[in-house]
């Protein structure tokens, strides 16, 4: 039975990874029935409203330590464009590999990286830096079933046949999976004739169903890990706004009963196994 994400991936189903920025989050994907997890640069930059481009090592590897000590599952991170130069990226390497991560994404941007990627502006470093960027995180893993993604943005900002050139040398460098960002099922069967698999899908919002393919389409197509980057976030987005809101009239919640609050309080306390820890102070200091 494949126990790694780099055994996974040869299989013959998609591994699918939904976002996640918290162990009660990751606690709850489990629970749902994920079996591996990714922690997103976009969405943890939404989180603490200064985005992406404000990110750091130590504090996503702190987030991964999180999230790994309260789920066994295999953690992808996104690790923006490495966080520096080839130089840099030893250090972001060795850092996340000890945070316990399984796969570090890499993409092809200029650094710092800045706020205009989330309206669709963004910088391409030249080709030779980003593969640089890919040998050194190569050269320096020190588990070998640590998987190096290399991601380029020359699909939608340069042409195909740019992205394909870059994805191209990225697999000469090292690469383990590629991420080419298609943006259609068009693209999906071009990337997957030319560059084969593993690839790595990051799905628009929604999911599967905003792509137009299966996601065992996808999967063989050379895309064995699909990736939902955003979804979770937006939803819970939603769930919070409305309940400030409402509580702003009178400090009230009056659309549901508070003995469905009482419920899905003792839900969550499932799902961070409460009574586990109750159950170690019944046997030690509350004897």
């Amino acid at each position: 039975m494949a126990t790694s994400l780099r055994e996974r991936l040869a299989g013959p189903t998609p591994v699918c990874a939904p976002l996640v920025l918290s162990a009660l989050m990751a606690k709850l994907a489990a629970e749902a029935g994920h079996t591996a997890l990714y922690l997103g640069g976009g969405a943890m930059g939404y989180e603490k409203v200064y985005l992406e481009a404000n990110l750091n090592v130590p504090e996503m590897c702190a987030t991964g330590l999180e999230i790994r000590a309260a789920v066994d599952l295999p953690l992808i991170l996104d690790a923006a464009a490495g966080f520096g130069d080839p130089m840099h990226v030893r250090r972001t390497m060795t850092m996340c590999e000890a945070a316990g991560f399984e796969a570090i994404e890499i993409e092809d941007q200029w650094l710092p990286k800045r706020a205009h990627h989330h309206i669709g502006i963004e910088h391409l470093v030249d080709q030779d830096i980003m593969v640089g960027k890919v040998r050194e995180a190569v050269a320096v893993r020190r588990n070998p079933d640590t998987l190096v993604i290399a991601r380029t943005n020359a699909t939608k900002n340069i042409s195909v046949d740019d992205a394909l050139r870059r994805l191209e040398a990225y697999r000469e460098a090292g690469a383990d999976v590629l991420l080419p960002m298609p943006r259609n099922p068009e693209e999906v069967r071009l990337f997957g004739d030319r560059l084969g698999g593993p690839m790595l899908h990051l799905l628009p919002l929604g999911g599967v169903a905003s792509t137009g393919m299966s996601a065992q389409e996808l999967h063989d197509n050379g895309f064995s890990l699909l990736v939902d980057t955003q979804t979770p976030l937006i939803a819970a987005y939603e769930a919070m706004r409305a309940v400030y809101r409402e509580l702003a009239d009178g400090f009230a919640i009056t659309s549901r009963p508070s003995a469905e609050y009482g419920k899905l309080r003792d839900e969550l306390h499932d799902t961070i196994d409460l009574e586990a820890l109750l159950d170690v102070e019944r046997r030690t200091v509350e004897k």
